[in-house]
């Protein structure tokens, strides 16, 4: 098969499209012919070598796929040959197949196309456990996005905005901004030209919860909108800084400041995990949500793709196309 290879750790452009064995499903596993696979910045962080779990080199990048389901390793149940699935696993997305645990894999929603799929669940499933099940979010809250524009925060737009939110959109650049207002922002703020701070209060008076995928120098200028008992979640630093919050902040005005990471979340909270994934199934299968997807590259693109995240130039999801359009998942 073709695969995306990362032969050393660094900047994207060492990575390569090569033939590579095909991978055999294990015990329960299953084989998935990739229809797509989306592009995260967790993607880029891991062929850097900068993310928190380490994966040595040689290894094919790439997480949240996509695609029909073409071979059952043994004791695999309630998966079959056929079957259209979404997952995520630390690497080897970025190929024609990937083999991927079978009781992690996702039942993809009839009228639901692949693509739609590969993009939907890193970024929106996190946005969605933020916003439900660490801020617990109430309609006509103040909801500040950071980053939004970007895959994370324009599914956080977007979700936020569903749950009866007010959303007040952060993002670099006008065309950004328009995205945001797309998906459900009411008000927005260029903090490349705009103080974040007095915009915000200027726009809402304060904020209820803030979400944070960018980390750096504006999440403590949007945590000190917060008022009595507001509620932060940082879900990343796409910034590359990890800010340094002082504790007083906390103090004086009751704040709760919370992380979340969708890896682990459904280890320590599997009733909450289990309930924001069908919830959002349904989201997704009645069309009440979808992910913009902004961009897309072929997979001999990989290099090119990684590039455009890593450069934060992405408005929305940016997507490696497997099939050339067979959404059929067919063998190649």
């Amino acid at each position: 098969m073709r695969a995306a290879v990362c032969h050393r750790l660094g900047t994207p452009d060492g990575i390569a499209t090569e033939a590579v064995p095909r991978p055999t499903p294990g015990p329960g596993e299953a084989l998935i012919r990739v229809h797509a696979a989306a592009v995260n910045l967790p993607d880029v962080l891991i062929a850097a070598g900068r993310y928190q779990v380490p994966v040595p080199p040689p290894f094919t990048p790439g997480s949240e796929f996509a695609g029909v389901v073409v071979a059952v390793g043994p004791q695999v149940t309630g998966v079959r040959v056929g079957d259209r699935v979404a997952g995520d696993v630390m690497s080897g997305a970025f190929a024609q197949y990937v083999a991927a645990p079978a009781d992690a894999l996702i039942p993809v929603p009839a009228g639901v196309d692949l693509t739609t799929a590969a993009a939907s669940w890193v970024c929106h499933l996190t946005a969605y456990n933020a916003l439900r099940s660490i801020a617990n979010i109430t309609p006509g809250e103040r909801l500040v996005v950071l980053g939004a524009a970007g895959g994370v925060g324009l599914a956080t737009v977007e979700l936020g905005a569903l749950l009866g939110a007010r959303v007040v959109a952060a993002a670099s650049s006008p065309e950004k901004l328009a995205a945001c207002k797309e998906r459900g922002a009411e008000f927005l703020i260029d903090y490349e030209r705009t103080p974040l701070r007095d915009a915000i209060r200027a726009a809402v008076g304060g904020a209820d919860v803030v979400v944070d995928p960018v980390g750096g120098r504006y999440s403590e200028a949007a945590l000190r909108t917060l008022g009595w008992g507001g509620r932060f979640v940082t879900v990343g630093y796409a910034s590359g800084e990890i800010p340094r919050i002082p504790l007083n902040l906390l103090l004086l005005k009751g704040m709760i400041v919370r992380g979340f990471e969708l890896r682990t979340f459904p280890r320590f909270e599997p009733e909450l995990a289990a309930r924001d994934r069908a919830e959002l199934a349904e989201l997704l299968a009645t069309g009440r949500v979808a992910p913009l997807v902004g961009a897309r590259f072929p997979l001999a693109e990989t290099s090119a793709a990684l590039l455009h995240v890593a450069e934060r130039r992405a408005i929305g999801k940016v997507v490696l196309d497997m099939t050339d359009g067979d959404e059929t998942g067919s063998e190649a």
